[in-house]
């Protein structure tokens, strides 16, 4: 993030908010008494600009390093490169279906927004197609890794009380939250009334099981799409993923299943946090 300084003499002063207010209208500028900030990707455009208002105006400018955004350089590293975490070499093809990752529900609970994720039907059960779900997988464990390197709040959520005290685990040793239990009607959209004051709510959710119930969706999916919340869902044959920011087509019970993607979650949100200090120590 770079910062001008704006000085200008009595005879400019009267300009100087005039400038301002037009620099206020540059993309990615944010304009405050005597000083503009500018991110990298319009500084050029923001530089072009204020050269013009400081012949015209009679005007002193000076270009700074903003302080305030000290990690700014290698966030643009870290957003310009399609794998800058690496998540690709975590799991393969061979990895999902050991885990039985292909395994559905019966044919007669599919979902028919989770037919275009199938490969076919075995005995009548769902198989699904891994070639698919892997990719799907990748760019959900990046954007985790993503949030977890800018020091976002994630949720992880399961209604499945095999796999509830393993997710649990999971998230106590990531450093994160995870909720198990009965959700409250408007815990999110209503939280000021559950928690009698304002708290901040997850930058992502994750959630393991997208069904509450066997007919019924886990009421988090809608709130978190209300609130415009990223989600990362395990979808499995009999769920509807239309809701869900990166959903993951493959089996969501089965103890191997998550398993895996226990793991897979805590390595993506330690790969984040470990980069994200690596950047700190490196500044400092």
């Amino acid at each position: 993030m770079f910062t001008y300084r704006i000085f200008a003499n009595r005879a400019s002063s009267q300009y100087l908010n005039k400038a301002l207010r037009q620099c206020s209208g540059l993309k990615g500028c944010n304009s405050q008494i005597r000083k503009i900030h500018t991110s990298r990707q319009c500084n050029g455009l923001a530089s072009g600009k204020l050269q013009e208002l400081q012949s015209e105006f009679n005007l002193q400018i000076k270009m700074e390093k903003d302080e305030e955004y000290p990690f700014d350089d290698f966030e643009d590293e870290a957003l310009t490169s399609p794998d800058f975490f690496e998540v690709k070499n975590m799991v393969t093809l061979h990895d999902l279906f050991d885990a039985r990752v292909h395994f559905g529900h019966k044919s007669g609970c599919r979902n028919e927004y989770m037919t275009n994720y199938l490969f076919g039907s075995r005995l009548e059960v769902d198989v699904f197609d891994l070639d698919q779900t892997l990719p799907l997988l990748h760019d959900a464990l990046n954007f985790m890794a993503h949030i977890a390197y800018r020091k976002g709040v994630i949720l992880f959520l399961s209604r499945n009380l095999q796999n509830m005290h393993l997710i649990e685990q999971t998230a106590k040793e990531c450093g994160e939250y995870s909720h198990c239990r009965k959700w409250q009607e408007n815990l999110f959209t209503n939280s000021v009334r559950h928690y009698r004051s304002e708290i901040r709510i997850p930058d992502l959710c994750v959630i393991f099981n997208t069904k509450d119930t066997t007919v019924e969706q886990h009421q988090v999916v809608s709130e978190s799409a209300k609130l415009c919340i990223p989600t990362i869902g395990i979808v499995d044959s009999d769920c509807d993923p239309r809701l869900i920011t990166f959903p993951v087509p493959g089996n969501d019970d089965t103890p191997a299943t998550v398993q895996l993607y226990c793991r897979l979650f805590k390595q993506a949100i330690l790969k984040g946090k470990a980069a994200r200090a690596k950047a700190e120590k490196q500044k400092k």
